[in-house]
């Protein structure tokens, strides 16, 4: 009986209302980004989406370790994937200004596709090597002055809630810009909402940020460092399941 009012509630209320909800929102970023610019626009557009879906999802956000965050300083920021709910709680509780590092297919999804370009986010073709490397050296013009980039290092979500090997491709642009690496932990957005599933379970999601990773004097041969030390500080703020069963997949 539980189950079959939570389906209503989801069919009936939650995905319609986040439906007009991203449509108002992103409307309201296409009329105004160009006048506020990027940053402004998605305080009061994308932030608020986001909290919003969290709020009717039941949805309990812990922060830990926000004084690592050093005002005015732009990150090259790491953080491990776990569900789609990752973006609405890093875009709506880390309050910074972010840019993503995403998929290319998600440029055609309505509304969040056209907003997320108009904001500045990064999409990347992951079937074409050399169209990755571009968009990412177009995005490093955004990336100062307090502005970050996210990447999700692992590449994709953990179909097991397990942290998996991360690519190279965020360290090499911390390198480039010679910017500080900042690694996050999110935990608790796989049990509610796992991969490839449509059972919302309303839970607490725990996001902690770890110290920064200086990148000053290091260079191309400290790539394998730099990762290393990310997913070990990531994994050592993770569940006891994914630690436990996180070697397994490095």
């Amino acid at each position: 009986m539980v189950r079959l009012l939570q389906l209503i509630y989801i069919w009936l209320f939650l995905l319609p209302t986040m439906l007009i909800a991203t449509v108002f929102f992103g409307l309201l970023c296409l009329l105004t980004v160009r006048f506020f610019g990027p940053a402004r626009t998605a305080r009061f557009t994308a932030v608020p989406w986001a909290r919003l879906g969290l709020f009717l999802s039941g949805v309990k956000v812990n922060l830990h370790g926000l004084a690592n965050i050093r005002p005015g300083q732009s990150y090259v920021i790491v953080a491990n994937h776990l569900s789609y709910f990752d973006i609405w709680v890093l875009y709506g509780w880390l309050g910074m200004d972010l840019r993503w590092v995403m998929k290319q297919e998600l440029r055609h999804v309505p509304i969040i596709g056209v907003s997320c370009a108009a904001l500045g986010h990064v999409f990347i073709d992951r079937s074409n090597r050399e169209a990755a490397v571009r968009s990412l050296h177009a995005a490093r013009e955004q990336i100062n002055a307090g502005t970050s980039i996210l990447f999700f290092p692992e590449g994709t979500r953990s179909l097991e809630g397990i942290l998996k090997p991360f690519k190279k491709g965020a360290f090499n642009m911390a390198l480039d810009l010679q910017l500080p690496i900042l690694p996050v932990t999110i935990n608790g957005t796989w049990e509610i909402l796992p991969p490839g599933s449509f059972r919302l379970t309303p839970g607490e999601v725990n996001i902690t940020v770890h110290a920064a990773l200086p990148v000053t004097d290091c260079s191309e041969v400290d790539l394998d460092d730099l990762s290393n030390l990310s997913r070990a500080r990531i994994a050592s703020a993770l569940l006891d399941k994914a630690v436990s069963t996180v070697g397994k997949t490095a």
